[in-house]
């Protein structure tokens, strides 16, 4: 336990106390001794309330338990909702209205584009995703599979010219899909230039057979620049734009008629900086780094040194792009991602601080208020790294549960601003949408943030995890695979969208869709993404820098804003439908069906689990059952987790079939793993490996973990590791 500082009241963990002091603070005009004196008394006010959500959370989840153990078998809806109604579960929905949020950047309020997921307590990766506004489509392309490696074409360990022509050739394609040339094809270009003869400057395009042609829509020329040997042309489609590098003398730019060196894309246009499902963070040691990282984001001073290649490099935030208009004056880009910080839910207490009674306070307030404090630098600082230009704080809310807790969140905000002497709403909010007790009443949830809310966003995995649960008593429910292809989650998708637009998100906010989990897999997302821009998101998730340069593509060729109009006037996605829990019913599976889903499940547990207790590494690309890198966090963990617990307590397992597979799988993670010198074995001493407790704790226990969440048994766990063996 490190050392404690008591002040108003509480007992503060002395490494966060000095953080405040010393780091947080200082330039904010916020006086340590009264932060800590109003947040004392935020804590007096509010954490019984934030005690009497949980308990009614867990009421409510009684109830619906009994509810199907009295009505086993086929739903009847009318007589379900009217208990979900009578039970406080659905709420009467309201007279239509729309948001009301001001000062909203343009980032979020009406650029559609990729948005990515960051462990904030990983400084290199923080850095890496905020820069990733702006991203090489060359490298994204010759690095990934959206190149074959046909025979001659591999990447290998040397630049492969064979494979670097077929990436010049695929982006000129690109480029001809949305900057098209009023004839010819990029490909045939052999130089740009801008007619700068008049006060309009033109940019003309001379193709290889000596004639000369312009955009096909000049308009689409946005701006340009020139250095010592490099001319940039700035091109923009549906609010984004791109990036030609000129340069013929350097060794890619020669292999271009054109002298194109490169195609820079804006990609990344917002990034989620997160402290709650990426990161394991159990103690005040881990919350210092966290909110050490963030509060470095924010003044732009965070930087990371490492060794690539054998070489030392220094990481840090990339500076804006300036550019001249056609017509005249500067443009000046923003170099960064727009940077929103996600903090923990209503569930998790911290014994980074401790109460008047020496109780853990609730992980989310302290979040909210420190978090909060570190933004203050970009919006009152001297900073020439801005995030908001609007003077926003952007805070996004995981795991709420319908629009009693949302209202709580607002309260909470309300209650932050007055500490720390800000303007009302200058926190604003996204909303997860990933509890079942949220979608159904969504409207309502909004309403009760319509001031400050930015970000709506559905997240399948949790949003299954909180179905197994809440259904838990329904009975069994079908395969994973089987459960992405059910009505209530397309419903679930559609409904999301719905809202959002009957409550006037259009321009205003974001409506997001979920993660693509397999990074190594870009040319299936470049493929099947788009299916969210059609489905009216503006904004979806990406595993990584490359994936969102090559997403960015999407929403340079179709435009959001117009698929958000034609949908405007649908009807709403079904109820019914989203209440329709997955149930098997009267299905049969085969004993290797069984076992073949077990071994999934299991493999991916212990996968994501043996990294989390063990090195506490939040988020991590886990090979799978057949070796193929996915993107893991708590949301993954929710799922697969509840998944086996729901089948072993209706018989369709047996705990002696669970824990053999359980110890068969972790043999082949200790394998896939080898490679790691920090990694420590489960295999054979399965007893001794707190990684593997942990993740057996997640199934036997699953079932009576609030809503299905893993955080309690993973924090406990990794507690137990690093008082063990260090961090």
């Amino acid at each position: 336990m490190s050392a404690r500082t008591e002040c108003s009241g509480l007992s503060v963990a002395t490494e966060l106390y000095d953080l405040i002091k010393d780091e947080i603070a200082p330039e904010t005009g916020v006086d340590p001794d009264a932060f800590w004196s109003a947040f004392a008394q935020i804590v007096v006010d509010l954490a019984p309330k934030n005690r009497e959500l949980l308990k009614k959370r867990a009421q409510i989840q009684g109830q619906i338990n009994a509810w199907h153990h009295q009505h086993p078998g086929t739903i009847d809806f009318p007589a379900y909702k009217q208990f979900l109604g009578d039970i406080g579960y659905l709420v009467p929905e309201g007279a239509a209205f729309g948001i009301t949020t001001a000062n909203v950047d343009p980032e979020i309020a009406s650029i559609a584009g990729p948005q990515l997921v960051v462990p904030v307590s990983n400084a290199r990766y923080a850095l890496n995703a905020a820069n990733a506004r702006w991203g090489s489509l060359y490298d994204a392309l010759y690095g990934t599979d959206l190149i074959p490696e046909d025979e001659g074409c591999e990447k290998g360990n040397r630049f492969n010219p064979v494979r670097g022509q077929k990436v010049i050739e695929k982006a000129a394609e690109l480029l001809d899909e949305v900057v098209p040339l009023a004839r010819g094809r990029h490909l045939e270009v052999a130089g740009y230039r801008m007619d700068e003869s008049s006060s309009l400057v033109v940019l003309l395009a001379q193709l290889q057979d000596g004639s000369t042609t312009e955009l096909a829509n000049p308009g689409q020329f946005a701006g340009f620049s020139r250095n010592e040997g490099e001319e940039l042309i700035l091109l923009e489609s549906n609010g984004l734009h791109v990036e030609l590098q000129i340069e013929p003398g350097h060794p890619i730019g020669k292999m271009s008629a054109a002298g194109l060196k490169d195609v820079f894309m804006e990609a990344a246009i917002t990034t989620i900086q997160d402290c709650e499902d990426s990161v394991a963070a159990v103690d005040a040691e881990d919350k210092v780094n966290v909110y050490r990282n963030w509060l470095g984001l924010m003044k732009g001073t965070l930087e990371d040194t490492f060794q690539k290649g054998g070489k030392l490099m220094t990481r840090r935030l990339n500076p804006d792009r300036i550019y001249n208009k056609p017509g005249g004056g500067i443009l000046t880009l923003p170099g960064r991602s727009l940077m929103l910080v996600r903090n923990v839910g209503h569930l998790m207490t911290t014994n980074a601080v401790l109460d008047s009674e020496g109780r853990e306070i609730p992980e989310g307030f302290l979040d909210g208020m420190v978090t909060t404090l570190c933004a203050m630098h970009n919006i009152f600082g001297d900073t020439t790294m801005p995030n908001s230009r609007t003077g926003s704080i952007y805070i996004v809310k995981p795991k709420m549960h319908g629009p009693e807790e949302v209202a709580f969140t607002n309260e909470l905000f309300n209650r932050i601003e007055d500490a720390l002497g800000l303007d009302r709403h200058t926190i604003k909010v996204g909303i997860m949408d990933e509890e079942r007790r949220t979608t159904v009443n969504l409207k309502e949830c909004i309403r009760a943030v319509s001031g400050r809310v930015v970000f709506i966003n559905t997240g399948f995995l949790d949003r299954t995890g909180d179905e197994i649960h809440t259904s838990m008593e329904a009975g069994p429910v079908l395969p994973k695979e089987s459960i992405k292809v059910q009505p209530w989650i397309t419903a679930y998708e559609d409904w999301n969208v719905d809202i959002g637009l009957e409550c006037g998100f259009r321009g205003k906010a974001q409506i997001g869709k979920g993660m693509w989990a397999m990074p190594d897999e870009m040319k299936a997302m470049v493929e099947t993404k788009m299916a969210h821009l059609k489905a009216g998101a503006n904004c979806a998730w990406v595993p990584s820098p490359t994936a969102a340069s090559l997403h960015a593509i999407h929403y340079l060729k179709y435009s959001v804003a117009r698929r958000q109009e034609e949908l405007a006037s649908r009807g709403r996605a079904s109820l019914d439908d989203i209440l329709t829990p997955p149930m098997l019913g009267d299905m049969q599976l085969d004993a290797a069906t069984i076992q073949d889903e077990l071994d999934n499940n299991a493999q991916g547990i212990l996968g994501y689990v043996v990294r989390w207790i063990d090195q506490g590494v939040g988020c991590s690309k886990v090979p799978d059952i057949n070796h193929v890198g996915l993107m893991e966090d708590r949301a993954t963990l929710r799922i697969s987790s509840q998944h086996i617990c729901n089948w072993l307590h209706h018989g369709i397992c047996s705990r002696e079939q669970v824990t053999e597979t359980m110890k068969r799988m972790a043999k082949i993670v200790d394998e896939q793993n080898a490679g790691d010198p920090l990694y420590r074995n489960m295999a054979p001493d399965y007893n001794d490996s707190v990684a593997f407790q942990a993740a057996c704790d997640l199934v036997f226990l699953g079932r009576e973990q609030p809503s299905g969440y893993t955080e309690p048994l993973l924090h406990r766990r990794r507690a137990e590791a690093k008082a063990r063996f260090g961090p």
